[in-house]
Formats: structure tokens, C-alpha cells, sequence
């Protein structure tokens, strides 16, 4: 078991270096990364044991206390979802950590309740259709775990801090003004663009910033323009910010971004600044314009992390949505197969 663990994690393991050197910008890099770490863990838990028998009691331990960590991790969802909607208001992508919490909860129980009907019933139809339909829920809800899990730990492993030498422009992804300023989550993204900026060594030319976005339907003027206000004000030069104030997407802001760039004739390496949370979708999505850029994240308030981070993650299972399909209408079909052969 310890070996088969053990060659599992090392086929993982130089799948991600290989795809990590061939594009950090991917999603497949998370994927490969989790798979190593959980079969390498895998691999040292069975190891251990085998060499301190005694100790097989503290991983019978932490199995019996999963389902109690679950319920933690539940709870504090739906406190965070609390908090999101209290200090951002009411809106789709402030609920989803509330949501979160409340499938952790009731995901299992309701799989648990559809078997249960399904042992209990006398019609074999209604057994094969409430036993499969609690299976397909517990495999879509592991999919949907494992995938959160791979985007997860991929967008902060990608998101630490690095910065290319030399880069010659800087985009700074717009979000929400408030009042037509530039509220706190916006500001960590300048401030960011702003340090590496100034970090420019004596005698090597400064990289031009691009604030980037257009005006929302509730927003009296556009964020670029917003945003190149708060850079100059900082002590940016004029001369080096050329704000962009047409994209009403991070796909757009991306693009147009680039055209302000080729512009202004420069070519150069680029980098893309946003939020932490934010990195790996925007890389994700750069790679997909075409675009060379790497990007870099800035803090984010604690509170606002979770439903940031789940808000990514949907986006991007949406975005690859027939992808996902693919991938779990293989194990539908062989369920549904298997029923219908088990009744031959």
C-alpha cells in the first residue's frame, strides 16, 4: 500500500512539475499538486503506522472526528455568510459561503435519506432510482470538494509574492467604486501596482500602469479613471499611467489593456495585479486571450476571503462548464449501466 501511495504521488508529482514549467497558468497544476500531497500523505500515514502500530489509534481517531470537523467547517461558513452579507449587503456572490455551509449539511444528509428510502422501498424501480440518485450526489459533492480543493491550494501557492525583473507595464484589474472613490479593496490592488512601481532600480525605465475598467451602471464615472486619479496622487507620474476605461469584464480588461499597451508601444513583460483571491482566474483567463502576462495578487480582508474564493471557483467550474460535464457523465452512465445490468 505504502509503495503503490508512494508511486502514485511521484506520477502526480512529476506531472505538476512538468506542467508547471510548461504554463503556471493553469488550473490542471492544482489538480495534479492536491492529487501528489493526498497520495504522498497517504503513502506517509501507512508508513508511519507500519513502523508504530499504537499510532493506528490517532488515525482511527481523526476519521471518527471528520464528520465533526465538517459540521466546524459548516458552521463557520454560515457565520462567514452572515458576516458577507452584514458588511457587503445581500447579493448572489454574498450568499455562496452561507450556501456552502448549508450544503455541507445538508448534502450528506440528504444522500444518507435518499439510500436509506431506497433500502427501505419494495418497488425495484424506486430503488434503483433513489440509490443511484444518492450515489450521483455523493460523487458530484466529492467532484465539487476535490475541484474547490485543487483551485484553492493552486491559487495561493501561484498567488505568493514574485515579481518579474524589469516589467515594463503594470494592469491593475478595476473593481466596484463606491461613490466614485476607490474603496479599500481596490486601493490593496494600486497600492501593490504602486510598490512594485517604485521598487524600479535607479537608471532602469519605470513600467507604465494601466488601471483598468469601465463604469458600471451604478457607478458615476469609470473605475480607470478613478483609479489613475488615486495613482498620481500617490506620486505616480502622469506621463506613466495610461488608464483604460471601457471593459465592463476581467476578460476585457485584459484585452483592452493590451491594446493600450501596444499603443503606447509598449511590448515588454506585463504584469496583471488584482486581489489575492483573484490571481488564478485572471491567469487562467490571460493565458486564454493570448496574452503573456503573469499576475500577482494583493491582501484581501480576512472576512471577505471564503466567499471570494468560492465566487472564483464557480466562475471558473462555469466557464468550463461542458469540461466538468464530460468528466461526470462518464460515472452517471456507468451507474446507470450497472443498475440497469444488475436487473438483467
Amino acid at each position: 500500500m505504502t509503495a503503490i501511495s508512494a508511486g502514485i504521488a511521484a506520477v502526480f508529482l512529476l506531472l505538476f512539475v512538468v506542467s508547471r514549467r510548461q504554463d503556471a497558468r493553469r488550473f490542471r497544476n492544482g489538480v495534479f499538486l492536491l492529487m501528489a500531497v493526498g497520495f504522498g500523505a497517504v503513502a506517509l500515514s501507512v508508513a508511519v503506522v507500519a513502523a508504530f502500530p499504537p499510532l493506528v489509534f490517532v488515525f482511527v481517531l481523526a476519521a471518527v472526528l471528520v464528520p465533526v470537523l465538517v459540521l466546524a467547517l459548516a458552521v463557520f461558513a454560515i457565520a462567514n455568510g452572515v458576516t458577507m452579507l452584514r458588511s457587503e449587503g445581500r447579493s448572489l456572490g454574498n450568499l455562496l459561503s452561507l450556501l456552502a455551509g448549508l450544503a455541507l449539511i445538508g448534502v450528506p444528509f440528504l444522500a444518507v435519506v435518499l439510500v436509506e428510502a431506497g433500502r427501505r422501498s419494495s418497488l425495484p424501480v424506486a430503488q434503483d432510482v433513489t440509490l443511484g440518485l444518492g450515489f450521483v450526489i455523493v460523487f458530484v459533492a466529492v467532484y465539487a470538494a476535490l475541484t474547490f480543493g485543487a483551485f484553492t491550494l493552486w491559487s495561493l501557492v501561484y498567488a505568493r509574492p514574485r515579481v518579474r525583473e524589469q516589467t515594463d507595464a503594470l494592469i491593475v484589474l478595476g473593481s466596484g467604486l463606491i461613490r466614485g472613490e476607490v474603496p479599500p479593496l481596490l486601493r490593496s490592488r494600486l497600492d501593490r501596482a504602486l510598490a512594485i512601481y517604485r521598487s524600479t532600480p535607479e537608471g532602469v525605465r519605470r513600467p507604465v500602469l494601466v488601471p483598468s475598467g469601465g463604469q458600471g451602471s451604478d457607478e458615476p464615472r469609470p473605475e480607470g479613471e478613478a483609479m489613475a486619479e488615486y495613482l498620481i496622487a500617490q506620486g505616480a507620474d502622469p506621463a506613466d499611467v495610461l488608464p483604460e476605461t471601457e471593459s465592463r469584464s476581467t476578460r476585457e480588461n485584459l484585452v483592452l489593456s493590451g491594446r493600450v499597451l501596444a499603443d503606447a508601444g509598449r511590448t515588454g513583460s506585463t504584469l496583471v495585479v488584482t486581489n489575492n483571491y483573484h490571481v488564478l482566474r485572471a491567469a487562467l483567463l490571460a493565458r486564454d486571450t493570448g496574452s503573456s502576462a503573469d499576475v500577482v495578487g494583493s491582501p484581501t480582508a480576512a472576512y471577505y476571503v471564503p466567499s471570494a474564493f468560492l465566487r472564483e471557483w464557480v466562475a471558473v467550474m462555469v466557464e468550463h462548464k461542458w469540461l466538468n460535464v464530460l468528466l461526470i457523465a462518464p460515472f452517471v452512465v456507468l451507474l446507470a449501466s450497472l443498475i440497469v445490468y444488475s436487473r438483467l
